[in-house]
């Protein structure tokens, strides 16, 4: 066995290049013939001393021969030995005969079977089955995608799905942990970082027809009417400055990392949790100008129905949605709060939870509010409340009787300045304190410090558990509305999955393009988890990604090799039996159990 390099030309352009292939001489009737066993191809980077060391490791392996001593060389060599070692073991993949017909019976030493190259297919197999639930595949070619820039499309997104992180971890697991590769014929291995890089700048250029292409295919294999239109906003935080990337901005972090430049994105999605349109802004963006920028292009039906959060309800805002012909239910931005329990009606949520909802007309009967009190939002509000202010008056207290020891601050400018900061710490709950401090005979120094809480009518401490819903469906019962609102907390939990489980934070890309296409790939993942776990709702089965991810993970592909008793090796490669709730899932949706065949090899 040896490596041959062959000048050969490019016919169209004239290039002069060399290809690389893995060579092998056997003797046939008589005459020495050399076989190619696989081509190498024109970027095969192994240094020309290390090819012997590389040709006597295949023949090991293949020869299922332990070694005596750990093999010499660098450690580049014994990586291109096991996959190439792989590569020519896939190419005798063979269908299993039906269990009727029996199987390959074969005298082996058990002795000598060894366990190698274990790489998981477990959740590559089930991502793309949604894929071909949508021909994700045929999507990608119809926008101009080649074989290899789908290949790594796919891999980018899978690996966000089954190994969330940075598009260096993706490369690293895609080449050494996960059997993607072999599943869709590809030798992840093989393909630079760069080319990773590549295909997430490709994705980005093609991201509104394939956002708008993906969607109507969800909605055609679910069947859905976009009728709900959800919309929020998160931002997620940057590690380092981020000099280069124009959208990266210090702003109000919802995940308390203000310490670090943020980014914005924006989702639209409908009533069913799929993404319609996302959008990536500013980390500094103010929520409620970007409502116009997002819904303007979406061309939704006349009278779809827009869901939103507090932030973004601002008066501009539903004029526009007015103007638009746009239905809306939005959280009210109204400051107070007001219920009254005897004109309200008891409903029950999916939890058991009691809430009372108290309906009425305003602005002429044009519009809707709905006035909710939960008994659960009640007393977490109160404890809040209650530990913040337990909190300023031992501040308070401590001022006071500070005032009767030495070498304490009396002075009554520093003193406000002082209350001036505890307001700004207390969470709110400052406003709420009538507080006078009494100075003495100079009129620079105080003498005594007195507070007094008087919560005034409609706060959080006198209307705990209270919030605002208004709508333009002013024929809608109290119960519909609120359950239509509740959708909003989908969205939440779909800003979480991103996150916590799909790796949208940290960002690490430094300009502005590929941190956009991180924030897109992540997206396009979600969307397959959704498609998933939709198919699996149906059935029963209402697991979290995170949940659906560790019974799927648990399958590997692993090749066996023998000794057989005539001295020749076998090498069988195929996946471990899926058990549990991975075999009904498999059963549930018809995914294949055995992920990319048995492959096998006599040497």
């Amino acid at each position: 066995m040896f490596i041959r390099r062959t000048q050969t030309r490019n016919t169209d352009a004239g290039e002069r290049y060399y290809t690389f292939r893995l060579v092998r001489s056997e003797r046939v009737d008589g005459k020495v013939r050399q076989r190619t066993l696989l081509n190498l191809g024109r970027h095969f980077d192994l240094d020309p001393a290390h090819w012997p060391a590389l040709c006597a490791r295949i023949e090991a392996l293949l020869s299922a021969q332990a070694p005596l001593i750990a093999p010499e060389g660098p450690a580049c060599v014994e990586r291109h030995a096991q996959r190439l070692t792989a590569q020519l073991l896939a190419q005798n993949r063979q269908t299993p005969p039906p269990p009727e017909q029996g199987g390959d019976v074969q005298a082996v030493d058990v002795d000598s079977m060894a366990l190698v190259r274990p790489r998981t297919v477990g959740v590559e197999a089930a991502a793309l089955w949604a894929m071909r639930q949508v021909d994700f595949q045929g999507l990608l070619g119809e926008l101009g995608l080649t074989g290899p820039q789908r290949a790594l499309a796919l891999g980018s997104i899978i690996a966000r799905m089954a190994a969330p992180g940075s598009e260096l971890s993706s490369y690293a697991w895609l080449g050494e942990r996960s059997g993607l590769g072999e599943l869709l014929g590809v030798d992840f291995e093989a393909r630079s970082l760069s080319a990773l890089y590549r295909i997430s700048d490709r994705l980005l250029a093609s991201k509104a027809a394939l956002e708008t292409a993906l969607f109507e295919r969800v909605r055609d294999l679910f069947g859905l009417a976009t009728t709900v239109t959800l919309y929020d906003l998160t931002n997620t935080y940057f590690e380092g400055e981020m000099g280069a990337n124009a959208k990266a901005r210090r702003g109000h972090s919802k995940e308390k990392r203000s310490d670090c430049p943020l980014i914005t994105l924006a989702l639209v999605l409908d009533g069913s949790g799929f993404v319609h349109r996302s959008e990536v802004f500013e980390g500094n963006v103010s929520e409620g100008r970007t409502l116009e920028t997002m819904l303007a292009g979406l061309d939704a039906p006349a009278g779809a129905l827009v869901v939103m959060d507090r932030g973004i309800a601002t008066e501009d805002n539903i004029g526009w949605l007015r103007a638009h012909g746009y239905r809306y239910l939005v959280v009210s931005r109204e400051r107070r709060r007001r219920f009254d329990p005897a004109k309200a009606t008891r409903l029950e949520n999916a939890q058991g939870e009691s809430l009372h909802l108290e309906k009425t007309l305003c602005d002429e009967g044009r519009e809707v509010r709905l006035y909710c009190y939960s008994e659960r939002r009640a007393e977490k509000e109160t404890a809040i409340n209650e530990r913040f202010a337990r909190r300023f008056e031992r501040a308070l207290d401590k001022i006071a009787a500070g005032l009767h020891k030495p070498r304490t601050t009396k002075r009554l400018d520093k003193l406000w300045e002082r209350i001036g900061r505890l307001k700004a710490q207390s969470h709110g709950v400052g406003q709420y304190y009538r507080i006078e401090l009494e100075p003495d005979e100079s009129g620079e120094r105080a003498r005594s410090l007195t507070y007094q809480r008087t919560p005034g009518t409609g706060t959080s401490l006198t209307h705990p558990g209270v919030y605002c819903l208004r709508s333009s469906e002013t024929d809608w019962d109290e119960q519909k509305l609120w359950r239509t609102y509740i959708m909003l907390t989908d969205l939440e939990a779909v800003f979480r999955s991103l996150k916590s489980e799909l790796g949208l934070r940290p960002v690490y890309h430094h300009t502005t393009e590929r941190a956009d296409g991180h924030l897109f790939i992540t997206v396009l993942a979600y969307q397959f988890v959704q498609i998933l776990r939709r198919q699996l709702k149906h059935h029963g089965i209402d697991a979290r990604w995170r949940t659906l991810r560790q019974w799927l993970g648990a399958q590997v592909r692993v090749t066996a090799s023998f000794r057989r008793a005539d001295g020749r090796a076998l090498h069988v490669r195929k996946a471990t039996r899926p058990e549990g709730e991975h075999l009904r899932i498999c059963r549930l949706l018809g995914i294949d159990t055995q992920p990319g065949g048995i492959e096998k090899l006599l040497h």
